[in-house]
C-alpha cells in the first residue's frame, strides 16, 4: 500500500543525504575556489567532496550558480564594508578602512576577487549587490577627493591595479602574503595622499570586470 511505513522511511533518509552532499559540496567549493581561483574543474571539486560530478550538477547546474552561492556571504560582506566607508565621518579614513578590508578579504580568499568582479546577470540579487558595492565604492572615492585628502587624479581604474598588485602579493604562504599585502597596502594609501602629490602618467583603460578577463574567457 502507498501509505506502508516500510515505503515512506527511505525518504527522509534520502533528504538528509541531499542535504549532507550539499554542505560538502559548498565546503570543497569554498576550499577549492580560496586556493585555485574560479577555474578550478568542477570534477575536481567534485572529488574534492566525495560526490559524483552528476551529483554536483543536480544541486547546481552551472558554475555561476555554484560560485555565487559560495560567495553570497562574502559579497554581503564587501558591500557592507563600502557601506560603513560611507558612514565614517572621515572621508580619508573611510576610504583607507574600505582599502585594506577589500585587500584583506583578497589575501585570506583568492577566488573572492574573483567573484566579486564576474558579472551574473541570472543571480539578480547577487549582482544587485555587487553593482551597489561598485557605485558605493566610487562615492566613497568622491568623498575623499572632496575633503582634499585624497589626490584629485585618482581613477577608479588604479583600483584594479591595486587588486593586480595585491593578487600578486597573495599568492605566497598565508602568513607571509597577509604581512606583504599589509606593507603593500599602507605604501599604496600614503601614494594616494593629496599632500605632496606629484604628476602621473594617465591611468590604464582598466575596469573591475576585465581584472581577471582572460580567465573568464576560459571558461
Amino acid at each position: 500500500m502507498p501509505g506502508h511505513p516500510s515505503q515512506m522511511e527511505p525518504a527522509p533518509e534520502l533528504r538528509a543525504d541531499a542535504r549532507h552532499n550539499r554542505v560538502r559540496i559548498l565546503e570543497a567549493a569554498r576550499e577549492a575556489f580560496a586556493t585555485r581561483g574560479l577555474d578550478v574543474p568542477m570534477a575536481a571539486i567534485a572529488r574534492r567532496a566525495g560526490v559524483g560530478v552528476a551529483t554536483l550538477y543536480r544541486r547546481f547546474p552551472s558554475r555561476e550558480s555554484l560560485i555565487t552561492e559560495v560567495f553570497g556571504d562574502e559579497l554581503a560582506t564587501c558591500a557592507s564594508v563600502v557601506d560603513e566607508a560611507l558612514a565614517e565621518p572621515d572621508p580619508w579614513r573611510g576610504f583607507c578602512s574600505m582599502i585594506e578590508t577589500v585587500c584583506a578579504m583578497q589575501v585570506a580568499d583568492r577566488g573572492f576577487t574573483e567573484a566579486f568582479l564576474t558579472a551574473f546577470p541570472d543571480a539578480i540579487d547577487y549582482e544587485r549587490t555587487r553593482v551597489r558595492a561598485e557605485q558605493g565604492f566610487a562615492e566613497v572615492v568622491r568623498r575623499a577627493k572632496a575633503a582634499g585628502r585624497l589626490r584629485a587624479d585618482f581613477d577608479l581604474a588604479d583600483l584594479t591595479l591595486l587588486l593586480k598588485a595585491n593578487c600578486g602579493v597573495a599568492t605566497g604562504t598565508s602568513e607571509v602574503a597577509a604581512a606583504g599585502s599589509r606593507r603593500l597596502v599602507a605604501y599604496l594609501l600614503q601614494s594616494f595622499r593629496a599632500q605632496h602629490a606629484e604628476p602621473l602618467p594617465p591611468a590604464p583603460p582598466l575596469t573591475l570586470d576585465l581584472l581577471h578577463a582572460p580567465a573568464a574567457a576560459a571558461r
